[in-house]
């Protein structure tokens, strides 16, 4: 009884490890492509990554600046939640069947010297993304799939060094809250982001920024969005519609009643003359 005890023990151990070992290897695979993507290092309090149940659950994931920039940060992400694709997984593919992203802030910086972080990005040019494509080629970056994608981007924050520290700082809540479908490529996936983060603010004008190339790179991918919180608030104003329409019809009947009752009450009322 004993040897059977602690045989259990030993196996609970092994799966322990290999559970920690499994989530430690998927952190490394991530931010190792995502540096092959952007050039940018990337970081995150946590990632969970599930066997029985093919979820992922990534939560405080930052994308960093380069070290010539005054502000760590570029990107600020909260939570991401990936369920994948494990067959697709073991033939050394990425299939995501459903990726939800929330990020928070976004944060584009120029420095005293006038530089802009998001010329440190890989996607920002056409012959930067070229290059990087051939780079990832090169390093034999596996196939890459998301069949749904959520998106939400809540603040874009521009700081500009230039004139003076501490910084001129404009804020934008473009709160976006979009799905797509379809996206095949990590490249049109990271190029998404910086042109949905940027295209309603004017940021690309204080910063001489040129969206052209994103977009350019993105497809179909921008037409075929569906706007999740448009759904929602659509829906919210039809039935608003009708409960004020209800509310309407009920404040005359209760209008009309109390009018009656207080007729009744008068001693010229009632049909009393």
């Amino acid at each position: 009884m004993k040897k059977l005890f602690g045989i259990i023990v030993v196996v609970l151990i092994i799966l322990v490890a290999l559970s920690f070992a499994k989530d430690i290897i998927a952190k490394t695979a991530v931010s190792a492509g995502v540096k092959v993507i952007t050039g940018l290092d990337l970081s995150m309090s946590s990632m969970h990554v599930g066997i029985f149940k093919t979820l992922v659950d990534i939560k405080d994931m930052k994308l960093h600046n380069p070290s010539n920039f005054p502000d760590k940060l570029m990107v600020d992400i909260p939570q991401v939640y990936v369920d994948y694709d494990l067959g697709a997984f073991l033939k050394g593919k990425v299939h995501l069947e459903k990726m939800r992203l929330d990020l928070k802030e976004f944060i584009v910086v120029k420095n005293q010297k006038g530089e802009l972080n998001l010329d440190s990005l890989k996607i920002a040019k056409g012959d930067k993304q070229a290059a990087a494509q051939k780079e990832a080629e090169k390093k034999g970056m596996p196939e890459m799939k998301i069949d749904v994608l959520e998106l939400k981007i809540g603040k874009v924050i521009y700081k500009d060094y230039t004139s003076r520290t501490p910084p001129s700082v404009r804020e934008f809540n473009v709160n976006i809250n979009e799905r797509y479908e379809n996206v095949t490529n990590p490249y049109t996936f990271a190029s998404l982001i910086v042109f949905k983060a940027l295209m309603n603010t004017s940021i690309a004008s204080l910063a001489n920024f040129d969206l052209g190339p994103l977009k350019e790179g993105l497809g179909n991918t921008l037409g075929a969005a569906t706007k999740i919180a448009g759904e929602t608030a659509t829906k919210a104003l039809e039935v608003g519609k009708e409960l004020g329409a209800q509310a309407t019809e009920t404040a005359k009947e209760a209008t009309k009643g109390t009018t009656e009752a207080i007729k009744n009450l008068l001693p010229f009322g009632g049909g009393q003359k």
